[in-house]
This record gives structure tokens, C-alpha cells and sequence, in this order.
């Protein structure tokens, strides 16, 4: 039993490695990342309604330009004394009743309003479409700086780690030569705490890396990290070459932001066009279909006559002779339902003008509104253009002192590793001291760090510049 036991553990264990290893780790490339956060991001989602709402809105606006057709219809008891729909008299009895009408009310004119409002509302849902693109354009960087950013915070995790090999390298010479009494004991003690400050940096840079994992995967909508595939991004590490001023001219020509706002413009001034309809006079036809029916209408249709007694008399020779008279007889039938309907159609046409005379100054307030509007949308436009030219000249600056920066630092470490291999030959030898060995050992490796983090920074502003030129990625 426990041979059997032992067997279905030993299957079991054997069974989760294998699961284990074939499980391999999900790396994405750029443009896998774009993808995903095209489809998942939540704020793209939300500018996605928006847009269809001012899609909506102008359909509707052409809609407004059809005429209202409304109908309606009731039925009731009335009891007790009532008028008859039927024959407008007075009766006193149950009364059931019906009506229905039909309504039609069409606009003629009423100064352009609707058809302003048509125009305006196309404006918008154009603006709307742009403002999508546009948070598409920005939801591309984010991504594409994120990404980078994750790439940035790798390498500098891997040079630290390369640091602490070298180190624990190191270390095992010196633990050598201290257990046989042949180096400075300090030498070795020194390089144990060295071993401490490159874990920590490690450790530093773990969390950096994870930081920036999850600021990508925020952007993705994704759950936990989102580990990505380096060799799928070419970094281009040459001088770049247009201006600061060139970049904005081509934003201006490119960029969503600006057509968007330029829309929004638009579509306010024709605000005003809309508002300013409300001192005109609206003229408009309707018409009306009416019909009812009544519990108490009747036909009566005639069956015969008879003799009867007025209660009057004549005397004829002195007697009182009864006046006769001829009684026509009817039989009543109830008129059926449809059949009133249809007897007592009846219909209504017309032409209606409304003339506004004084509406406690609404219209003129409105118009300021609207005009005020559009001086605010001016103002925006103004401000996206200083706002965009500025920061294209801050991230023009800060690229060339980037790549200024990374050809220093590209010479900074190819001196440094000249240095460092002279300063650890000598130091294994013992002509060296350790103070000159980790002095030189530290510079390159804060040189390699820095030349990587200027790369990235370079990089990054390159990116930012291509995005304002219009660049997809």
C-alpha cells in the first residue's frame, strides 16, 4: 500500500514538472501591446461613447426636421348625468365612451434653426470622431513610452545584477587569499559590503522594473505584469534631425487635437445662428383626425303604426269625440363600434405662426451664451497651440542634451573599461590596492547605467517628437 502510495506521488510530482515546463512565459512586442490597449483601455472605451453620442445627437438633429405625427386614444364609463359625445344632449344613465385622434404637425419655417442645429451637431460628431483618434494617438505613446520604460528598467536590473556577479567573482579570489593570510584583510570585509550595496541596488531596480510593468499593464487593462520581448523593438540611436519648429508645423498640419478644436469652433459659432432663430417667427401646418364613439348612440328603424288618442276631444253634436292620430313604431339598435368610428371621422387643417413678442429676454441671453461659447472655444485652441508648441521645444531640448549626453557617456565607459581592466589585473596581482580596484570598478558601472539611461531618454523624446508629427508607431 505504501509502494502504491509512493507511485501515485512520484506520477503526480513528475506530472507538475512537466505542466511546468511546458508552460512558457507570455512575452509581448510593441505591437502586440498596442493592440491589446486599443481594444482593453478604458479611457479609449469612454471617448468611444462620447463619440457616439454626438453621433446620436446629429442624427437626431436631422430627424427634428421631420413633422411630429402623434395619435391617441381613451376609453371610459361615465355615470350619472353626462352630455353624449354622440348627440350632444343631456342623459342620466351609464355611459360608455371611445375617442381617438390623430396629430400632424409639420415646421415650415422658423429662421433656420433646425437646420442649423444640423450643421452644428455635424460639426461635433466630427469633433467627437477626431477626439477618439486623437485619444488613440495618445493612448499609442503612453504604451510605446511605458514599454520603453520596462526596457530601461531591465537593463539597468541586469548590469546591477552584472555588477554582483563580478563582485561575487571577486569575492571568491579574495576569500582565497584571505583564508591563506596573503591580502589585506580589509580588502576582503570591504568587498562583503560592496556584495550589500549591489544586492540593494538589485533590489531597487526589481521594484523600478515592477513599477513600470504595472504602469503598462494599467494601460493594457490587463492583470499582473505584462513581461515584454526587447528584440522585437529597434531602437534607432541616430542624431535627429529636424527642428523644434519644423515638428510643430507638421503637428498643426497632422494632429487630431488641432482639427478637433478647430471643429469645436465651428460648431459653436453655429450656436449662435441656432439661439438667434428665437427672434424669428416659427410658421408651421398641422392637421387633426378625429372620431369618438358612445355606448348611448342608437339606430331606430320603423315597423309598422297605429291608431292611438291624442287625449285631446271635439264635440260634435254635443258629444266629446277623442282626436285620433297615426303613431309611426320603432324598433332601436345600438350602432356597433367601428361603425361610429368611421361615422364620426373628422378632420382639422391649418397653419399656425408663433410670433415671438417678449420672452423675458431669454433669446438675447442665449445668444450671449452661445457667443460666449465660442470665445471659449477660441481660447482653448489658443491654449492647445501654446501648450503643444512649448512642450514640443521642451522635448526638442531635452533630446539633443539626451543624445548629447549618451555619445558622453559612450566614450565615458569605453574609458572606464580601459581602466577597470588594468585596475583588476593589477589588483589580483597585489600591486593594486582595493580602493583603486572598486573606485574603478564602480565608475564603469555607474557609466554602463547612465549610458543606458541616457539611451532611453533619447529614445523616448524621439518618440514623443514622431508622435506630434502625426507618426504612427
Amino acid at each position: 500500500m505504501r509502494i502504491k502510495n509512493f507511485i501515485c506521488t512520484l506520477i503526480l510530482i513528475s506530472s507538475s514538472l512537466f505542466t511546468a515546463q511546458g508552460q512558457t512565459e507570455k512575452r509581448y512586442s510593441l505591437e502586440e501591446c498596442i493592440s491589446i490597449a486599443l481594444k482593453n483601455n478604458l479611457e479609449l472605451k469612454s471617448s468611444r461613447f462620447r463619440e457616439q453620442s454626438a453621433t446620436i445627437n446629429f442624427k437626431q438633429s436631422k430627424a427634428n426636421l421631420l413633422p411630429n405625427v402623434n395619435g391617441s386614444y381613451n376609453i371610459g364609463v361615465n355615470n350619472g348625468r353626462s352630455i353624449d359625445p354622440f348627440t350632444n344632449d343631456f342623459i342620466n344613465q351609464k355611459l360608455t365612451f371611445s375617442n381617438a385622434n390623430l396629430n400632424l404637425n409639420a415646421v415650415i419655417f422658423n429662421g433656420f434653426r433646425l437646420l442649423n442645429s444640423v450643421k452644428q451637431q455635424k460639426m461635433n460628431a466630427k469633433a467627437a470622431n477626431l477626439e477618439v483618434e486623437q485619444e488613440k494617438q495618445n493612448l499609442v505613446l503612453s504604451v510605446t513610452l511605458a514599454y520603453l520604460q520596462v526596457l530601461n528598467s531591465r537593463d539597468v536590473l541586469e548590469l546591477n545584477e552584472q555588477r554582483l556577479t563580478a563582485t561575487k567573482n571577486q569575492l571568491k579570489i579574495q576569500k582565497d587569499l584571505y583564508d591563506e593570510g596573503r591580502s589585506n584583510p580589509a580588502d576582503y570585509t570591504d568587498l562583503l559590503g560592496q556584495e550589500t550595496i549591489d544586492e540593494t541596488s538589485i533590489l531597487s531596480s526589481k521594484i523600478q522594473l515592477n513599477n513600470a510593468k504595472l504602469s503598462l499593464a494599467r494601460l493594457l487593462n490587463l492583470d499582473g505584469e505584462v513581461h515584454v520581448n526587447e528584440s522585437s523593438m529597434l531602437l534607432s540611436l541616430g542624431k535627429y534631425n529636424l527642428s523644434s519648429d519644423e515638428v510643430y508645423q507638421q503637428a498643426l498640419n497632422g494632429l487630431a487635437t488641432f482639427k478637433a478644436r478647430e471643429l469645436r469652433v465651428e460648431a459653436a459659432k453655429k450656436g449662435i445662428n441656432v439661439a438667434r432663430a428665437q427672434y424669428i417667427p416659427e410658421v408651421s401646418v398641422f392637421g387633426q383626425l378625429n372620431t369618438n364613439y358612445s355606448s348611448a348612440a342608437e339606430t331606430f328603424t320603423q315597423i309598422g303604426s297605429s291608431i292611438v288618442e291624442t287625449g285631446d276631444f271635439v264635440e260634435v253634436n254635443s258629444q266629446n269625440i277623442p282626436v285620433l292620430r297615426e303613431q309611426n313604431e320603432f324598433s332601436s339598435k345600438q350602432i356597433p363600434y367601428l361603425d361610429q368610428f368611421e361615422n364620426n371621422l373628422n378632420s382639422v387643417m391649418g397653419v399656425s405662426v408663433r410670433v415671438p413678442l417678449f420672452n423675458g429676454f431669454r433669446a438675447k441671453n442665449n445668444v450671449a451664451l452661445e457667443k460666449l461659447k465660442v470665445e471659449e472655444s477660441l481660447v482653448e485652441l489658443e491654449r492647445t497651440q501654446v501648450e503643444i508648441k512649448n512642450t514640443i521645444k521642451q522635448v526638442h531640448f531635452d533630446m539633443e542634451a539626451a543624445f548629447a549626453r549618451y555619445q558622453s557617456f559612450q566614450k565615458q565607459v569605453a574609458a572606464f573599461e580601459r581602466s577597470f581592466q588594468v585596475n583588476e589585473t593589477r589588483f589580483n596581482s597585489g600591486v593594486s590596492n582595493f580602493l583603486a580596484y572598486i573606485t574603478s570598478k564602480n565608475n564603469l558601472e555607474s557609466a554602463k547605467i547612465n549610458l543606458s539611461n541616457a539611451k532611453y531618454a533619447y529614445v523616448l523624446r524621439v518618440k514623443v517628437l514622431e508622435y506630434y508629427r502625426g507618426q504612427v508607431f
